[in-house]
């Protein structure tokens, strides 16, 4: 029996992709751009506005609901569940072509590789609020479900969103039983008293729990980005490995992997394909944003009531991942609507083009930002007040809605994705389209 030969696998033609997904990626690449700038460009104020950024005043503040209400974790979100849906179209498309075990082969390496971009935007590129890392991480546990029942995928989602929300309530449960004991033990230190040992450490998670950053560790650290590259690269080694280490644990299985496996479900159902009813959509928006912008407002209101206070944005967590899924299905409904709908038709195509240029544009934004903000740069980190990134994010959505579509006129991909399906199928792609 002849095994297939696996350099006689190409990555997917033009003509062959489905067009909404990659305006939803464009919509979504875009949209991440809203909630990075603010790590970025800020020091410690990525959800509490009063540390930095001019406070949470005016402006600022109308900025930071709006991104609450509408945009955190939501673009993440939209582009998660496309992620999972294009598992399920590279190893159907591989499959149905006769590639069988070279499947495997062909998709874990280009996760593997995925990886290495990951390691590479977070260690070069700067950005220590990567999502390719662990998109790559939790891309290797998608293979064996390629093939499952819907019903198993949205189980699975269902359960891991479930146990992350069971997580947060026990962490904000600790945080309240920290309060109760700091509030015991402190006015027996106001009175002068010996602490035992045990009651100076309950005292310090206390303290820490209530206590901000001061202006004094804020300008530490924009002083800290305003030096030369290989010094902010050394700076923040120690965050990166945070990031890459905690939080898949703590975070992203719930956060992530969760949202995989219902875009995969998504994908089986063909919702990304605009084959369902408009009705559907319209339903699937009206659900969506009802059920999570009302989960949204009370955690927004909670923290405006108490001044951004930790406790309180640990209580608004225990319903973050809830109010993110409905908000992001809400989403979802309202742009497969835009897209069937056919209007702003040269807009569609620009967000398709970016879309299309997903991993090079959201390099691009590393490479923009790191520029701008870092003292090899423009030295602009901690300058602006955060109403004035959003002038920054507009320019950089200006510029890619423009030349995504002119680059696609003169190569079939952008250089990372030219770079990354070379490595993942052994074998250089076409880049330059011959006129």
């Amino acid at each position: 029996m002849v095994q297939p030969n696996q350099t006689t696998f190409q990555p997917i033609k033009s003509s062959a992709r489905i067009n909404s997904l990659d305006v939803i990626r464009g919509i979504a690449l875009l949209g991440i751009l809203l909630m990075n700038i603010n790590g970025m460009g800020l020091p410690f104020s990525y959800s509490d506005p009063t540390i930095t950024g001019g406070g949470a005043t005016g402006l600022n503040l109308k900025v930071w609901i709006v991104n609450n209400m509408l945009f955190e974790g939501t673009m993440r979100g939209l582009f998660t569940f496309l992620f999972g849906a294009g598992a399920i179209l590279l190893t159907s498309r591989l499959e149905k072509s006769g590639a069988g075990i070279t499947t495997a082969d062909i998709y874990y390496r280009r996760i593997l590789w995925l990886l290495l971009f990951g390691i590479i935007n977070v260690y070069i590129l700067l950005w220590h609020g990567d999502i390719l890392y662990p998109y790559a991480i939790f891309g290797l546990m998608l293979f064996p479900f390629r093939n499952a029942k819907v019903k198993t995928l949205f189980l699975a989602g269902g359960l891991l969103i479930l146990i992350g929300v069971l997580w947060d309530v026990q962490d904000y449960r600790n945080d309240l039983q920290i309060q109760k004991v700091g509030l015991e033990i402190q006015p027996i230190k106001d009175q002068g008293l010996e602490l035992t040992k045990e009651q100076e450490e309950d005292l310090k998670a206390y303290e820490k729990l209530i206590t901000k950053k001061t202006p004094e560790e804020v300008e530490e650290e924009i002083q800290k980005m305003h030096q030369g590259y290989w010094a902010v690269l050394m700076e923040k080694v120690k965050g990166n490995q945070f990031m890459q280490t905690w939080l898949p644990y703590r975070l992203w299985p719930w956060d992530i992997l969760s949202f995989m496996l219902i875009g995969m479900a998504f994908f089986k159902l063909r919702i990304f394909h605009g084959e369902r009813k408009n009705s559907f959509y319209f339903l699937l928006m009206l659900v969506g944003y009802i059920i999570g912008l009302s989960i949204n407002y009370i955690e927004t209101k909670t923290i405006l009531n108490h001044d951004f206070d930790k406790l309180a944005m640990a209580k608004a967590d225990q319903t973050y991942q809830i109010g993110r899924l409905f908000t992001t299905l809400g989403h979802v409904g309202l742009f497969m609507l835009f897209i069937k709908s056919g209007i702003l038709g040269f807009l569609q195509k620009s967000l398709a083009a970016v879309g299309k240029l997903a991993l090079t544009n959201y390099l691009m934004h590393s490479i923009i930002t790191s520029i701008i903000f870092y003292g090899d740069g423009f030295a602009l980190y901690g300058e602006l007040q955060r109403y004035e990134l959003y002038y920054i994010v507009f320019g950089i959505w200006i510029f890619q809605l423009i030349y995504s579509p002119i680059w696609l006129k003169y190569f079939y991909y952008g250089p990372a994705e030219w770079i990354w399906r070379s490595l993942t199928y052994q074998k250089m792609q076409p880049f330059l389209i011959k006129k």
